[in-house]
């Protein structure tokens, strides 16, 4: 074949390779631009919240509201008590003081547990995990009288330690059911060799098991303090003056005199952002353990 003759074949071969990395890059084209529009319609009230924050109680009250309303930070002055109101530290303190410590506890408890459903599996362990989950079943409000009768009773209303106990114990199902998923794609052999080496089950768990399965941990621990913090009926319930929380301070700006719409989105703002700086600073071991390992 000569070489004039070649050179269309060579032409039509090449234009055909091309044609569907074209397409391909087009149609990813397109899908990114529909993710972003996507993101950006539902981050559209979050983005709402914040400029609402920067107004004042008049314009934010304004129908339809100004997008080219004046700024100002007089809803961030009164929630942090400029205007003779109540400080929100207190508050903000217990809610950090009770996902903190529930969190901990739930990493404590869950991981052991989890350690016994998916490495060193213990007998009928599906009916095990089938039992985690049906705790979640029961209606939360369903528990609610017997647990405020027994705070009641044992002098633990308005105590920030009830809470404590209380989100530990509606956190820590969802937390074995993660962490088994997790703990499933530990390597047996090196947890035989550190055991060979004379490890203890504390050791195991502490520097193997917890190292490898890091991302699980992280998405876990996020996971829980997220539930924890926002979590408002049984701190609005059982309690007070004393170890109120964020959310419930949240409630304070809803009024008999009205809603004070500024002010309410500044404090959201604010109560949201240890949540976001949480997330931000446990990002990538956080994608990895919501992708189960996927992403590396």
């Amino acid at each position: 074949m000569s070489a004039s003759t070649a050179a269309p074949h060579r032409t039509r071969a090449t234009s055909k390779a091309t044609a569907p990395t074209a397409r391909a890059r087009r149609r990813s084209t397109a899908l990114g631009l529909t993710a972003w529009a996507v993101g950006i319609v539902f981050c559209l009230p979050a983005l709402w919240m914040v400029l609402t924050s920067f107004h004042s109680e008049a314009d934010a009250a304004t129908n339809p509201p100004s997008l080219a309303a004046a700024l100002t930070l007089d809803g961030y002055r009164t929630f942090f008590g400029g205007g003779g109101g109540p400080t929100p530290w207190p508050p903000l303190v217990n809610s950090l003081t009770a996902s903190l410590f529930s969190t901990l506890l739930v990493l404590l408890l869950a991981l052991p547990a989890a350690y016994a459903l998916s490495i060193r599996r213990v007998r009928k362990w599906t009916d095990v995990m089938f039992f985690f989950l049906s705790t979640k079943m029961l209606p939360v409000v369903a528990g609610l009288l017997p647990i405020y009768l027994f705070a009641k009773n044992t002098g633990l209303l308005d105590n920030i330690w009830l809470l404590v106990l209380l989100y530990t114990s509606m956190n820590l199902p969802i937390a074995v059911w993660m962490m088994q998923s997790f703990l499933a794609d530990v390597p047996v052999s090196i947890i035989e060799a550190a055991q060979v080496d004379g490890a203890k089950l504390p050791t195991v768990l502490g520097r193997v098991v917890a190292p490898v399965a890091a991302p699980g941990i992280a998405a876990t621990a996020l996971i829980c303090f997220i539930f924890s913090w926002n979590e408002l009926l049984f701190a609005r319930v059982l309690t007070g003056v004393v170890a109120g929380t964020a959310p419930v301070h949240l409630t304070t700006f809803v009024t008999s005199q009205g809603l004070f719409l500024a002010q309410l989105c500044a404090a959201s703002v604010v109560v949201s952002l240890p949540v976001l700086i949480a997330g931000y600073a446990a990002q990538d071991k956080l994608v990895q353990g919501l992708s189960l390992g996927a992403v590396k």
